[in-house]
C-alpha cells in the first residue's frame, strides 16, 4: 500500500486492524447477574420499570423472572438500559 501526501511533507501511516465488533462484554454482564441472581432493574423505552432477576439471554431477547408477577420475556430492542436494584436511588422527601 502507497502512502500519499496529506498535505506538504506529510504521509499518511498505513492504517492497523480495525476493532473487534463483539468484546463480549455484554455475555461477560448477563452472565454474571445470572449467577449471581442479582435483583434488575430493566427500563424499557416506553419508561415502563420491570423488576427481577435475568433467568436467561439470547441475541435478542432476555427473560426476566419476577416474584409478584408473571415472568416476562423483553426484546433487547425495548431496553432503553438496566441496572442492578440495589443501586437504585431512595426516593427524595420533599421538605414542607
Amino acid at each position: 500500500m502507497q502512502n500519499y501526501p496529506r498535505s506538504k511533507g506529510e504521509f499518511q501511516e498505513p492504517r492497523g486492524e480495525r476493532a473487534p465488533v463483539d468484546t463480549h462484554a455484554e455475555i461477560f454482564y448477563y452472565r454474571k447477574q445470572i449467577n449471581s441472581r442479582t435483583l434488575m432493574v430493566v427500563v424499557l423505552v416506553d419508561g415502563e420499570e420491570i423488576e427481577g432477576t435475568i433467568e436467561w439471554y439470547d441475541r435478542d431477547a432476555i427473560k426476566v423472572n419476577r416474584n409478584d408477577d408473571p415472568n416476562v420475556m423483553i426484546l433487547k430492542q425495548n431496553i432503553k438500559y438496566m441496572y442492578k436494584a440495589e443501586d437504585r436511588k431512595p426516593p427524595v422527601k420533599s421538605k414542607k
